[in-house]
């Protein structure tokens, strides 16, 4: 018998990938049945008029989230930062850093969302610590120091550099030896090939799910250092192509071991960040071992609208993801959705939002999204606050470009534009806080607000809610196969069916149209003539 049943599995093992596949597209899973809602931290809501979003004011607004329909929240990094990216540049893995409030504030958030059958997942940053980490303390101060192979160090460094902008390798005078920062210089590169590092992250993990957390967001994973300082970066036209200080073989590996170690406990979800928009290299990350899901750049980063390319990713995603891929048209490190794709104008941003919340996937809701929030840019240095944005405006002035030129350099790379305060009224600095901001309050804050916008019967914010509604009510919008997946004359289509029912989802970015809907067809929002920027849903 034993050796029947291990024949069995053998056939199956090999012979039945896509059944396998199937089974796991199949199987039920609360992040499947969810629309995430991204939070960043510093901008969501101040309890406490330091011109921050804290814990204490997130909690404030989880019945706003709940009526919304969200089911999970994303948040961006919280724990102890000297924040010269915004949280990305960790000081302390256990402790909450001061601006948000307290661990017990934190757990007061945490217990209150569940309450409401909201789950919760938090950034986890594990390529690099901020020079303020203890680890990175202890690593500066001799060669032989317990912590030095904690991070990479090297008496000549390569030609790497860094993503945002100059070189990687910043010399410290104390050992006369360089470090490895693929990021800002205050953020330096841990060493994935020390088992120490290993140890201290599984560590790291167990005590935030050990903490009740429902999940991680893991950041520029595939950026890990795992095999060490390899050759040089080869040069193409002027510009470094990044080959050898990403994807590295050792990456797959470690990721196993974070999926093992979260596995540990029951119904987790990891999301990662993968840096890069092609498919084929999202597609190796995603897997029963690896991550559940990864984001889809190749779809959400799109950079101008086109309907047959959005499409077409659709398609793709369909042909090469295993599991489900993820859906969504904005976050912190990219320009707004309804300016980038829509715009300005909120009826095709909602019409983009309509697709990201049916089509198959799970889908990410950037917080003032629903409300249709605009870019804010820098008019000035004072005001621009990315680290990203100001490296490009030093190295602009460095190359002899003017001060106006290096402002229109740092811009483009500036990633405050989407980072702005949540506008919850028309009141001073929108109702986010009663004191200035530590980033710019959009200047439309006075029409373009949660409160106006929610006695506005037609407002872009109550189809959000009706939209996550439809998508929460229908099971076919979570676990739906394609039937159907057309593009015609600017018009996305697409027919999902699952246990019997089917829902047909027509989004037109064209010229008017008129529908013909199948006998028996019951309209689940939306009308059969179709506006340009229109949608309807309908079940049959």
């Amino acid at each position: 018998m034993k050796c029947i049943i291990a024949v069995l599995f053998s056939f199956l093992m090999f012979t039945g990938g896509s059944v396998a596949a199937q089974q796991i597209e199949n199987t039920e899973k609360w992040w499947k049945e969810s629309v995430f809602y991204q939070i960043y931290m510093p901008s969501y809501v101040d309890s406490n008029e330091d011109g921050y979003g804290d814990f204490k004011g997130m909690t404030n607004k989880l019945d706003y989230l709940k009526g919304l329909g969200v089911k999970g929240i994303w948040l961006t990094p919280f724990l102890t930062s000297p924040k010269v990216d915004n949280g990305y540049d960790i000081a302390n893995y256990y402790e909450v850093d001061p601006t948000y409030g307290s661990k017990a504030d934190f757990d007061t958030f945490l217990n209150e969302a569940h309450k409401r059958g909201i789950k919760v997942i938090m950034d986890m940053v594990l390529n690099h610590t901020s020079t303020e980490c203890k680890w990175f303390q202890e690593s500066q101060k001799s060669i032989d120091n317990p912590y030095r192979d904690y991070y990479i160090w090297k008496d000549k460094p390569n030609n790497w550099e860094s993503f945002f902008g100059g070189t990687a390798w910043e010399k410290d005078t104390l050992t006369n030896q360089y470090y490895y920062h693929k990021f800002d210089k205050k953020m330096a590169d841990l060493n994935w090939s020390s088992p120490k590092v290993v140890a201290e992250v599984q560590k790291v993990l167990r005590f935030w799910l050990d903490s009740g957390v429902d999940g991680f967001r893991l950041d520029v994973i595939n950026f890990l250092t795992t095999d060490g300082i390899t050759a040089d970066n080869p040069v193409k036209d002027g510009q470094q192509e990044h080959i050898n200080d990403i994807d590295q073989e050792g990456v797959k590996n470690t990721m196993r071991m974070i999926k093992s170690t979260v596995s540990e406990y029951d119904n987790r979800f990891i999301v990662g960040e993968i840096g890069s928009d092609k498919i084929e290299v999202l597609k190796q990350y995603q897997s029963q071992d690896l991550l559940d899901v990864v984001f889809n750049f190749n779809f959400g980063s799109i950079k101008t609208f086109s309907s047959q390319r959005i499409f077409e990713e659709l398609q793709s995603m369909e042909k090469n993801m295993s599991n489900y891929p993820t859906l969504f048209f904005g976050s912190h490190d990219m320009p707004r959705m309804v300016d980038r794709l829509a715009d300005g104008n909120p009826d095709k941003a909602l019409a983009l939002a309509a697709l990201m919340l049916t089509a198959k996937g799970v889908p990410f809701v950037y917080y003032g999204e629903e409300i249709g929030m605009h870019n804010i840019i820098a008019k000035n240095l004072e005001e621009m606050v990315d680290i990203q944005g100001k490296t490009h405006y030093q190295l602009a002035l460095a190359k002899g470009k003017s001060p106006d030129e290096a402002l229109l350099e740092g811009n483009e790379h500036n990633r405050d534009k989407s980072r702005s305060p949540m506008q919850w009224n028309g009141n001073a600095f929108a109702g986010f806080s009663t004191e200035k901001t530590w980033i710019k309050t959009n200047s439309d804050y006075k029409k373009v607000n949660v409160q106006d916008l929610a006695n506005k019967e037609n407002s872009i914010l109550n189809h959000y809610e009706k939209l996550i509604a439809i998508r929460n009510n229908e099971k076919v919008l979570q676990y739906g196969k394609y039937d159907r997946l057309e593009h015609q004359d600017n018009q996305i289509l697409f027919t999902r069916s699952f246990e019997g029912h089917k829902i047909t989802v027509m989004i037109n970015f064209g010229s008017v149209k008129k529908i013909s809907l199948p006998k028996g067809a019951k309209i689940l929002i939306g009308k059969a003539k179709l506006k340009s920027n229109d949608f309807i849903i309908y079940s049959h």
